[in-house]
């Protein structure tokens, strides 16, 4: 088939390699326009738009893909279908009956769970054993359309989402595309969507990611993981952020033994290679930090000098 690829950040790369790989003709990729980053905040392009470049292929960027100028062209280039992951913009009912096949969405959830932007990121969240990927037909409610395809994926006890999401991003790229081949060949129908266990996963924001030490432990180890590498987990020492990376849950059984281990929410005990901060169950010992200017660095490197005491809490201002 003739393809029209629509994706914008790292995790659709995957899937874009894998479609100029399979027997199928990438003829043009849809991305979202250059974007402000870094410290500069100067336009850079999406990674899916580096790599087409990279490859050579047809470059569409429109600001909204009601744009007629764009439809237009998505009309000139025929598309038998166009495979969509991770775009970023709603697509209207005009654009989505250009290519005959439609377009099909490869998303990180097993449908209907997760609707939305950030589906490995509430997986996480809400502590789900199994997460995975569906290929589905787009149709104007957001990814509730009919399902070609779908695998399913254990979430670790460690996992981040960037972890969880890179691996879905090589098995969901697999998927994509044997849905594509079953489409062609005519050995795959999509079926309607259960109308149960229907959930919505908005994107997380920076005040998703900040950490109540108040919560139960479990409740924070699954918040930093799920908010690592975006939005990144964070709190707050004498006026100054901190970002986090995942913690080490303490085992009940240890945190019951330990005289030392009862901390108020947010305290901090500073030991000979180890931070550990209180919750409202029992402690965690704290991973990677990064305080404002500095670089990601072990937390037992930045309480150097740190001089924690019952005073000393994290989530204070």
């Amino acid at each position: 088939m003739r393809l029209a690829f629509a994706g914008t950040p790292s995790v659709a790369v995957t899937a874009l390699r894998a479609l100029v790989a399979s027997r199928h003709t990438v003829a043009a990729v849809i991305t979202r326009p250059d974007a402000p980053a870094g410290r500069g905040r100067r336009l850079e392009p999406s990674p899916v738009a580096t790599v087409a470049g990279e490859l050579g292929i047809e470059l569409l960027k429109p600001a909204r893909p009601s744009d007629p100028a764009f439809q237009e062209r998505l009309r000139e280039i025929a598309p038998d279908c166009c495979p969509v992951t991770a775009y970023g913009a709603l697509l209207p009912q005009s654009v989505l009956g250009i290519p005959r096949y439609g377009w099909v969405n490869l998303h990180f959830s097993v449908l209907p769970a997760w609707r939305g932007a950030a589906p490995v990121q509430h997986a996480i969240l809400h502590g789900d054993d199994i997460t995975g990927a569906t290929t589905f037909q787009i149709v104007r409610e957001l990814d509730a359309g009919p399902v070609f395809g779908v695998l399913t994926e254990p979430i670790q006890p460690t996992d981040t989402a960037g972890d969880l999401l890179d691996r879905l991003a090589v098995s969901g790229a697999e998927l994509l595309v044997a849905t594509l081949d079953g489409i062609e060949d005519g050995a795959i129908r999509a079926l309607p969507q259960s109308p149960e266990g229907v959930s919505i996963a908005p994107k997380l924001t920076a005040d998703d990611a900040r950490v109540d030490w108040k919560l139960p432990a479990h409740l924070i180890d699954r918040q930093i993981r799920g908010c690592t590498p975006d939005p990144g987990a964070w709190t707050e020492l004498a006026g100054a952020r901190i970002k986090l990376w995942p913690v080490t849950l303490t085992p009940p059984q240890a945190a019951a033994s330990d005289p030392g281990a009862s901390l108020a929410p947010g305290e901090l005990r500073v030991e000979r290679g180890a931070v550990h901060a209180g919750t409202g169950s029992r402690p965690v010992r704290l991973g990677d930090v990064q305080p404002p200017g500095k670089r990601q660095m072990p937390a037992a490197d930045w309480a150097r000098g740190l001089h924690a005491g019952p005073e000393t809490h994290l989530g204070f201002g």
